[in-house]
This record gives structure tokens, sequence and C-alpha cells, in this order.
């Protein structure tokens, strides 16, 4: 997993064996992620490779990360939703996710037209993340308590949890909750962070 945030935009995140290579994703999308960097870090916050992407920081606390896709590149907003958004720019990374909010970019054209609004975006996430608001969901209710306290315990592990899709998501919490004393539920978390740090869901090599 890539580790340095600068050759992230040369390299990619390494997660996959195209990682490095001329099939890489950023390499598709090398302008439109140069404009989010730039848009990004105009907006003062701290800048780090967290889950072998760039994570932009403010204080310590994770606002937001770049990432590439194959239809797509994109900024996604750990606290998304509490954004306002009247522009109407930003869209769910998956149909049941209620915290992060996504912009996706197929071209450049598209960061320039919205760059005051997009920059505006940022600095009201940024202000969300130091005045400690965070999404009240329902789905925060089917989270197990151990994992709860464990996101306290490890830091970053909130964070690396709620970026994963929905479905990931649901396949630790299937895991941890099956088992049945508290012991063994603080065991698997902590197994199991290695790969939630990834990217990855349970299930997964």
């Amino acid at each position: 997993m890539q580790k340095n945030v600068d050759l992230y935009f040369t390299e990619g995140c390494l997660r996959c064996s195209k990682g490095a290579t001329p099939e890489c994703k950023v390499h598709k999308w090398s302008k439109e992620l140069a404009a989010l960097r730039s848009l990004v870090k105009s907006c003062g916050l701290e800048e780090e490779c967290k889950w072998g992407v760039p994570c932009y920081t403010i204080k310590g606390k994770n606002v937001l990360i770049i990432s590439a896709f194959k239809a797509y590149c994109s900024l996604n907003f750990f606290q998304g939703a509490l954004l306002k958004d009247d522009a109407k720019l930003l869209s769910k990374v998956g149909e049941n996710a209620e915290v992060s909010r996504i912009f996706k970019v197929t071209d450049l054209a598209q960061i320039e037209k919205n760059q005051d609004v997009l920059r505006a975006y940022i600095l009201e996430a940024a202000e969300n993340e130091l005045a400690g608001k965070k999404v009240e969901t329902k789905k925060e209710l089917d989270i197990p308590l151990e994992l709860t306290e464990s996101f306290k315990k490890f830091p970053d592990l909130e964070a690396a949890f709620f970026a994963l899709t929905p479905g990931r998501q649901k396949s630790y919490i299937f895991h941890i909750n099956g088992a049945k004393q508290e012991k063994t539920k603080y065991s698997r978390i902590e197994k199991c962070i290695p790969k939630i740090k990834m990217g990855k869901g349970f299930n997964e090599r």
C-alpha cells in the first residue's frame, strides 16, 4: 500500500497489481488529480497518505481524501452529509451511504467551473471537523459497542472504517457480532484493523 503522498500521483495506491504501472488509474486522471490536489492544498489543510490515498486533515482530524477510479476521480468528504451542498455537486458513495459524500470528476472543466464552490465546501468541512460535528445516522445503532470503543483506542480506525463501502462495513459488523464473548469481539476487531485501513472488506484478501 502506498505510503508516500507524492508517489500516489504517479504510482497509485498500490493496492492492486496495476500499481506503479502504466495501467494504474492515476494516469488516466493525472490532470484532474493535480487540479484537485492544488485546490485542496490552497485551503490550508495538511496532506498525508492514509489507506494508500491522499488524505487531508486539520489539526489531526480527517476532512477528505482524493481517489482515482476507473470511471472518475473524486473528492470524498468523510462527513459530507453535513455540507449544505446548495449547488448539488455531491452524491452518495453508495445507495446506503449516510455519512460521506463524493464529488465525482470526469474532466478538468468540472473542477475549473466549480472551484469556488468546492473551496467553500472544503472550508466548511474543515470547520465542521474542528467543531466536532458528526452525522447522526441510524446505521450507528448497528455498530457493535466494542467497535465504537475501539475507535477511541486506535487512531484513524474510525475514519478508515467509514471510508469503506457500506457492504464492507457490514462484513466487519457481521464478523464482530458473530462472537459471543466481549473479549473475542475485541480480539476480532484488532485482527481486522490492518485490512480496514487497507480499504478491504472482511472477506477480501
